[in-house]
């Protein structure tokens, strides 16, 4: 097939047409539930298509369509986010099987994927901020599938609050830089911004920006809708921990040309990142639940490529957020296969790795980045560039503490290499494919970044190696050191909301009870 004679604008609409269609039809009721999943895996089919064409043909053939301009990524993630939710699908459709409620479950899975299509290629405000909105809109009913789960709930209700706060944001930082640029075109802000720089208006809607970014992806101090979340079903799960909350990552990447040049949005972001990242992270080892783990994993991802994004390694946030909609679409996928491959090691695996490797980890990470890099080629990174990888990398180099062969060791060491090693490497290919980005490493944010990251492998280690040492540390970080908490009381108190299913039937029956006047 030739892509040159396809329209690019047909192929461009074609996946969110066809996840709006498979929505429209499970919501009419005309359809079996056994129908309605077929008609929708054959749409998710002809969506992937579509997508994986537009790709071919390219970005340039792509233009005209109002309020929409695809860009490489975005055509990328686009292509990455139907093949996902084609697996998802599939996965529900079996997962799902003697459930109630399987059409809605379908009309608001297609209702995800359209919104989130359509705001890969958003190219005004109005049309992100709406696409955005849609996507939480519908991702709602999927929390709530199961509504005599109160923690389902009361994670849906705190992730409202915090999408309407987002919501709000987005809205003034759009009237913001509307009013300075005059139209709400993004690439008209981005000739505004190259052309005269950031006035204060526009400045202030980079700090709006990075707040609802913030508030969207589930960062700390509102994060903790994300772990409640496990209640919802496995592949909704995935499909929020894969696709949906990476989002940000996305948008952030899309207003690299205004964040660059916005200094306190830079280090307002760099301040969340970082210490979402470096608290998530010491929460992650102290739970016990593979969900809630994977869970805790995702807040402190999202912290650690917000981070990224601060610093100006726009690729390398690329990167990671390509490979962690992967990694975490088959972790969550593959539960079951998870949970009994984590008890089996924790019966046949040493529990600490040895003082040494703790020690040595940092350098060796640090040291294959810096000889991957150098026998690759390209251009120079920064010094704290390489750093931050290999600082991030260095817990695959710990060694077991537990009596082994020398050999057994030194496999365990290449390995460890090798890896590092890889992800290095592809790190540098990134940097070569012709994606439109282009990075902006900042001078002092960076080395701050390293700091902040050197701070958290510090605790790792310790963790690590001296568990018992630090037992009120392990309390606090196993209660998530009370931050959402925190959260949940104000959210309850500003905005109450019937979330257990006796308060849910208390309230519907005193509104049913109300005479009508």
């Amino acid at each position: 097939m030739d892509v040159a004679h396809i329209p690019g604008p047909a192929l461009s609409v074609l996946p969110p047409l066809a996840m709006g269609l498979a929505a429209a039809l499970a919501l009419s009721g005309r359809l079996t539930v056994a129908a309605s999943w077929r008609g929708f895996q054959a749409l998710c089919g002809l969506a992937l298509v579509a997508a994986a064409l537009a790709l071919l043909a390219g970005p340039l053939r792509l233009q005209g369509l109002p309020g929409l301009r695809p860009t490489v990524l975005g055509l990328v993630l686009a292509l990455l986010v139907q093949g996902l939710g084609t697996v998802i699908a599939g996965f529900s459709a079996r997962y799902l099987e003697g459930e109630a409620g399987q059409r809605r479950y379908v009309a608001a899975l297609g209702g995800v994927l359209a919104a989130v299509h359509l705001l890969l290629m958003a190219d005004h405000w109005l049309v992100l901020i709406a696409a955005w909105a849609a996507v939480g809109a519908a991702l709602q009913r999927l929390l709530c599938f199961y509504p005599d789960r109160p923690f389902a709930l009361l994670a849906a209700h705190k992730k409202r609050i915090a999408d309407r706060v987002a919501d709000g944001l987005l809205l003034l930082a759009a009237g913001l830089a509307w009013r300075e640029v005059g139209s709400g075109s993004l690439s008209a802000l981005w000739t505004h911004v190259a052309q005269q720089g950031l006035s204060t208006p526009l400045q202030w809607a980079a700090v709006a920006l990075v707040l609802a970014v913030v508030l969207r992806t589930a960062l700390l101090p509102v994060h903790g809708w994300l772990i409640q979340v496990m209640e919802a079903p496995t592949p909704v799960s995935a499909l929020l921990h894969a696709g949906v909350v990476n989002l940000g990552g996305f948008v952030l990447i899309r207003f690299a040309p205004l964040l660059d040049a916005a200094a306190p949005a830079r280090w307002l972001l760099l301040a969340f990142g970082l210490a979402t990242a470096v608290l998530a992270g010491l929460v992650m080892l102290t739970r016990i639940s593979i969900k809630v783990r994977l869970a805790w994993s995702t807040v402190a991802q999202m912290g650690f490529m917000l981070l990224e994004c601060a610093v100006g390694l726009y690729t390398l946030a690329a990167l990671h957020l390509i490979g962690h909609s992967l990694y975490k679409a088959h972790a969550f996928l593959s539960a079951s296969g998870v949970v009994r491959d984590t008890r089996r090691q924790a019966l046949h695996a040493p529990a600490a790795p040895t003082s040494l490797s703790l020690l040595m980890a940092p350098v060796l990470g640090i040291g294959t980045v810096l000889v991957v890099l150098a026998a690759v080629g390209g251009p120079a990174w920064p010094l704290w560039w390489s750093a931050l990888l290999g600082l991030a990398w260095a817990p695959m180099l710990w060694l077991p503490a537990a009596p082994a062969a020398v050999g057994a060791r030194a496999r365990a060491l290449l390995w460890g290499l090798l890896m590092v090693g890889g992800l290095a490497l592809a790190a540098r290919l990134m940097h070569a494919l012709p994606l439109g980005l282009h990075d902006a490493p900042h001078a002092l944010a960076g080395p701050v970044a390293l700091l902040g990251m050197a701070l958290l492998y510090l605790g790792l280690a310790t963790l690590q190696w001296r568990p018992q040492a630090l037992a009120r540390a392990r309390r606090w970080s196993y209660a998530g050191f009370y931050v959402d908490e925190v959260y949940t009381r104000l959210a309850l108190r500003l905005w109450p909301a019937p979330w257990t299913p006796e308060a849910r039937r208390n309230a519907q029956a005193g509104e049913l009870s109300v005479p009508v006047a």
